[in-house]
């Protein structure tokens, strides 16, 4: 046992020693300092976008006169077109009702109405297309007030 003793007390005088001679850093660790970044700067404001403007125009049974909404409406395309130099198409229509040929000279009126009312405006009668397709091409297919009053128009491309 005296053996067994003797390994025991190394043992422990062992761990003793090991445990005495550990060391504990007594440096501090690095503390970050805080990133110091710079304000966001404000983004610029964005213009707002232009709002979108009618583009059909629509006419009285068998007349190619104005209606005033449209007038006010044109105001706006005149500015557009003045600004952007942009060239136009304007499309006359007319209801089925009527001779083929009274349609046709009937869109032809209403697409110089618009164009007329244009170039009052300032924009240069050369940047400006007029043709007719009278019943040609109807936006809606019917025979009754509904479809006629969407049919007799100006459309501006």
């Amino acid at each position: 046992m005296n053996n067994l003793l003797k390994s025991f007390l190394i043992l422990i005088a062992t761990t003793g020693l090991l445990v005495g001679c550990s060391s504990t850093s007594t440096q501090e660790e690095p503390v970050e300092e805080p990133t110091v970044t710079e304000p966001e700067p404000e983004p610029e404001p964005q213009p707002e976008p232009e709002p979108e403007l009618d583009t059909t125009f629509y006419f009285d049974f068998d007349k190619s006169t104005l209606k005033p909404d449209a007038r006010a409406t044109l105001v706006a395309h005149a500015e557009r077109l003045k600004e952007s130099g942009d060239r136009v198409r304007l499309e006359g229509h007319a209801d089925e009702r009527g001779s083929r040929e009274y349609n046709m000279g009937l869109g032809e009126r209403r697409a110089k109405a618009v164009r007329d009312f244009l170039v009052l405006q300032g924009v240069p009668a050369s940047r400006i297309e007029t043709v007719s397709y009278g019943e040609e091409r109807p936006a809606v297919q019917g025979s009754n007030e509904s479809a006629w009053e969407q049919n007799r128009r100006v459309e501006l491309k």
